[in-house]
């Protein structure tokens, strides 16, 4: 876990976060007003004491009016095409309980340092958890999902999907979601988020 912390704090999404704020002459209460988010944990964000799960990174990009990928670049950056090898994808995020506990997601981005993109890779590893109401997520956007191992249950508007290798979803992000690891072998996919509204 400490490691993991290590290399999110590499991406600087706290700083980035403070820039961005401080960019806009706005107070941590005003950020907190307009996000919904608490004073205390946009705070912690900033500071780097917290891992911010994507949709909270999502409600704060909105609330900026920049894209999400924009915590996930290095400031010099402005290649056209990143190759990331296997093996490469270090830069990870989790999405964590804000009541604790180990998070039920890791995320590693697979297009870390690519500027002005539209949408944002991941390759997702999904931990052994039991289901529970505290998992479902909304934001704004549209997120697609190609299992590669193991097997999740995907609980969306109400129902209960289960997904097998080679099957893939795409959804509306809006509407609350959540995926739980249902098998032995621990689950793995690719995952696309696109954040811009149309």
């Amino acid at each position: 876990m400490e490691n993991i912390r290590e290399e999110v704090k590499e991406l600087q999404i706290g700083k980035k976060v403070r820039d961005l704020r401080q960019q806009r002459r706005m107070t941590l209460q005003d950020l907190a007003d307009v996000t919904g988010l608490s004073k205390p944990l946009l705070s912690q964000i900033e500071n780097d004491q917290v891992i911010p799960p994507l949709a909270t990174l999502l409600r704060i990009s909105k609330a900026f009016k920049v894209s999400i990928e924009n915590f996930f670049q290095e400031e010099d950056s402005a290649e056209k095409c990143i190759l990331i090898k296997a093996g490469e994808s270090s830069r990870i995020i989790q999405r964590g309980l804000s009541r604790g506990g180990s998070p039920p997601y890791i995320y590693h981005s697979l297009a870390y340092g690519k500027r002005d993109r539209n949408m944002e890779p991941f390759l997702m590893e999904f931990a052994a958890r039991s289901w529970s109401e505290d998992l479902l997520v909304s934001h704004e956007g549209q997120e697609f999902l190609f299992l590669l191992e193991g097997e999740v249950d995907f609980y969306f508007g109400g129902e209960v999907m289960r997904i097998r290798p080679g099957d893939s979803v795409f959804y509306d992000s809006r509407e609350p979601h959540a995926f739980v690891a249902v098998s032995e072998i621990a689950p793995r996919g690719v995952a696309v988020l696109s954040s811009r509204e149309a």
